[in-house]
C-alpha cells in the first residue's frame, strides 16, 4: 500500500502507467477491433487520416489499413520488448550474481565476457545474429536479450557485492547454507529494486531496437511492426505523411511511458534517494 502511494505522487508514472495500459488494451483487443489481416487490401492507396470512417488512420501505398497496423504492431513490439527482457534478465541476473558473490577468479573470468558482449556495439550485434538465423520474431528476441544482458550483469554484481557483507548473509553462512540458497533467499530479493527499474527501461529499449531492426528490412516478414511500416514509408513521406507519423508517434509514446513508469518506480522503490534529489 505504502509503495502504490509512492508511486501515485509521482504524475509523470501515473501518466505513464495509463498510457501503457491504452497501448496494451489496443494490443490485446487488436484482433477484435480489426479482424481483418493487417496486410489485406482494404481501399485505395493514399487514402488520406479522417477522410473516410472505416479507415480513419488512412491507408499505406498499397491500401493498408493504418489503423490496423498500428494495432497489430503493439502486439508484435510489446511481446518483443517483454520476452526479450525476460531473456537478458535470466543470463544477467544469474552471471552478475555469481561475479559478486564469489568475487575471484571467478568474478574476473564472467567480467571479462560481459566485457566482451560490451566492446561490440549493440545494434550492430543485433543486426548480425538476426542476419544470420534469418529474420524473425524468435531471432529478433533472441537477438535483443543477447545484447542487453551486460547492463543486467553489471548492475546485479554492484548490488551482491555491497550485500554479501551484511550480518543476515553472514549468518546464513554460519548456518550452513550453501551458496545457491543465499544468493536466492537472502541476497536477490534484497537487489530486486534496481533490477525492476533496470527492466522497466530494458522494455524501452527492446522496443526502439526492435523497431529499428524492423525500419532496416530485418523484421519478422510474416508479422506486421511500427519500424516496418515506417521503413516502408520512408520513399513516400513527403506524398503520404501520416504513414510515418502515427507509428512513429506510438513508439515514442510507449517508450516514454515506460520511462516514466521506470523513473517513478526508481521513487517508490528508492524513497531515500528521491528526498536527496528533492
Amino acid at each position: 500500500m505504502e509503495f502504490w502511494k509512492r508511486f501515485a505522487s509521482n504524475r509523470g508514472g501515473v501518466i505513464g502507467l495509463v498510457l501503457l495500459v491504452v497501448i496494451v488494451a489496443l494490443a490485446v483487443a487488436a484482433p477484435l477491433l480489426f479482424p481483418v489481416s493487417p496486410w489485406k487490401m482494404v481501399s485505395r492507396p493514399f487514402l488520406p487520416p479522417f477522410e473516410n470512417a472505416k479507415f480513419w488512420l488512412g491507408t499505406d501505398t498499397v491500401g493498408r489499413d493504418v489503423a490496423a497496423g498500428l494495432a497489430h504492431g503493439a502486439r508484435v513490439s510489446l511481446l518483443v520488448g517483454l520476452v526479450s527482457t525476460i531473456a537478458a534478465l535470466l543470463i544477467g541476473i544469474p552471471v552478475g550474481a555469481l561475479a559478486g558473490y564469489f568475487g575471484g577468479w571467478v568474478d574476473d573470468a564472467l567480467m571479462r565476457v560481459t566485457e566482451f558482449f560490451q566492446t561490440v556495439p549493440s545494434f550492430a550485434l543485433a543486426i548480425v545474429i538476426v542476419a544470420i538465423f534469418q529474420p524473425s520474431v524468435v531471432s529478433i528476441t533472441l537477438a535483443i536479450g543477447i545484447v542487453s544482458w551486460p547492463p543486467v550483469a553489471r548492475l546485479v554484481r554492484g548490488e551482491v557485492m555491497s550485500l554479501r557483507k551484511r550480518e543476515y548473509v553472514e549468518a546464513a553462512i554460519l548456518q550452513g547454507l550453501s551458496a545457491p540458497q543465499i544468493i536466492l533467499r537472502q541476497v536477490l530479493p534484497n537487489a530486486i529494486s534496481p533490477i525492476i527499474v533496470m527492466a522497466s527501461l530494458m522494455v524501452a529499449s527492446a522496443i526502439l531496437l526492435e523497431s529499428s531492426l524492423s525500419f532496416l528490412g530485418l523484421g519478422d516478414p510474416n508479422l506486421m511492426s511500427w519500424g516496418y511500416m515506417i521503413g516502408a514509408a520512408r520513399t513516400v513521406i513527403r506524398q503520404a505523411w501520416w504513414l510515418s507519423f502515427f507509428p512513429g508517434v506510438a513508439i515514442v509514446l510507449t517508450v516514454l511511458a515506460l520511462n516514466l513508469i521506470g523513473e517513478s518506480l526508481n521513487d517508490a522503490l528508492n524513497p531515500r534517494l528521491s528526498r536527496r534529489r528533492s
